[in-house]
């Protein structure tokens, strides 16, 4: 019989694990099927807390609808009736001590037209002529693999890139936007600047794409742990084995031994390393492969909810949260007004929101040091400079993902594709998967699950 473990219990192993469950079945082969999750619960990234009336997500907090309602996960785990949409509203950005909306018409803040380029207030009448020279300068440099920021800064100015469009697009893929390639953040820049002679006109004439309705993003009555739970109860015909740490991988002739911290040994035939490439790179004693997995980079986040016994009506009426511009004004990179933007996570309708704190930030150095006492009045004080609330929290909830965010440089993709050639090579029948290699929007997560659990099916 052939055994196949996954090792990491987060979304794409769970979705892996439940492709395999369902092939298994609908085959009717025999195969052991094995699950190893270090930590005590499943869901890695996707953690739902909940405290008083409060609902929490410690990781993940929301599903790309478009991406999702494409799938048929949802109704194959019986989720379709909780689930919940996002409250749209206007964003702002923080800068020169008050809150200032990003324009209308804008994508990532870049304009869609010359009014809405016009109306912004984050950016100086001189930085408005500047940007204006989309209009007339070809693209005779750039390619996709070149960096994004610096493809919008030539076309586009640097104070509109600093000021309104770095804030947006730096808080989404989590990166400086000269360390991130055009292919891996807006691909089709360089098809709207070709095609239209220039941005601006680009994402005039293809601005229905992105409106996306109001219904952009869901998650669950419950928070999105409900969807780790739905997949756990899904998996009967597999064994699931939590606090329970891989030490590392030796090869047994065509089989793989697998060492537990208890020592005790699981043989398999394929396995898949569905946890982060700092986790991974540890398991098979092998300099080369170290090397690889090392051109894999990683940031941080601290993520700080706050929870207080204040109506939520006291914010700006249209808004959902900010993005800090200027470092030395606010400690926090953005702020989600998470009871707004998610009515299911405050039963009562007090105030809740969300605070990121990341490794791009000069202030993270101090930051990560601190203990969970100190980050808490860090977050009060930039609460009560971006939005003049005083008041003390009835609930709040500290999470740091330290060295466990990916971040996608220029060379990332090379870095991955030598990684599965190494690993092809020297060690067939184990399969590499998760966001620290191919996305990490959780539609993503879960389509690489059931991507790589097809791969291990190919090679029985």
């Amino acid at each position: 019989m052939k055994t196949v473990v996954i090792i990491g219990g987060g979304i794409t192993g769970l979705s892996a694990m439940y492709e395999l469950k369902k092939w298994k079945i609908t085959n009717k082969t025999d195969v052991r099927l094995i699950l190893l999750e270090a930590s005590e619960q499943l869901g890695g990234k996707i953690c739902t807390v909940k405290q008083d009336d409060f609902v929490m997500e410690a990781g993940a907090d929301s599903i790309v609808a478009r991406k999702m309602e494409t799938m048929s996960v949802i109704e194959e785990l019986g989720l379709e009736n909780e689930v919940v949409y996002n409250t749209t509203g206007r964003s702002f950005i923080y800068s020169d001590g008050e809150l200032k909306p990003i324009p209308d018409e804008t994508v990532f803040g870049i304009p869609t037209s010359i009014k809405s380029l016009s109306k912004s207030t984050l950016v100086s009448a001189e930085g408005k002529v500047e940007a204006l020279k989309d209009f007339y300068t070809k693209n005779e440099m750039f390619t996709k693999n070149d960096s994004v920021g610096a493809f919008l800064e030539h076309f586009l100015g640097t104070e509109l890139v600093e000021k309104q469009i770095a804030p947006v697009l730096s808080g989404v893929y989590s990166g400086k936007l000269s360390d991130l390639t055009i292919a891996s953040t807006l691909p089709y820049l360089i098809d709207y600047k070709e095609t239209y002679g220039s941005i601006i006109k680009g994402f005039e004439a293809n601005k229905e794409k992105f409106k996306g309705g109001e219904r952009k993003f869901l998650s669950f009555k419950n928070g999105l742990g409900s969807l780790i739970d739905a997949y756990e109860s899904q998996l009967e015909e597999t064994e699931i084995f939590k606090n329970t740490k891989v030490d590392k991988i030796e090869k047994a002739g065509s089989r793989y031994h697998l060492v537990l911290n208890n020592q005790e040994i699981i043989e398999a035939d394929y396995v898949m390393l569905s946890i982060p490439h700092t986790a991974a790179e540890g398991l098979i004693d092998d300099p080369e492969l170290r090397s690889e997995f090392s051109n894999l980079k990683n940031s941080s986040l601290i993520s700080v909810y706050l929870g207080f016994e204040v109506p939520d009506t006291i914010l700006p009426a249209d808004g959902t949260g900010f993005i800090s511009a200027n470092t030395d004004e606010l400690s926090c990179n953005a702020c989600t007004w998470t009871s707004r933007k998610w009515e299911h996570t405050s039963a009562s309708g007090n105030l809740l929101v969300r605070l990121f704190y990341k490794s791009s930030h000069p202030a993270f150095a101090s930051l990560k040091e601190m203990s969970k006492d100190d980050l808490l009045e860090t977050a009060l004080k930039d609460i009560y400079k971006s939005l003049g609330i005083s008041a003390q929290p009835v609930a709040s909830e500290i999470t740091n993902w330290a060295g466990q965010m990916p971040n996608y440089l220029i060379s990332h993709p090379k870095s991955v594709e030598a990684l599965e050639g190494k690993m092809a090579a020297d060690y067939p029948g184990i399969i590499l998967a998760g966001c620290s290699y191919y996305g990490v929007g959780i539609p993503d997560c879960i389509e690489n699950g059931i991507e790589s659990a097809r791969k291990i099916v190919e090679l029985f």
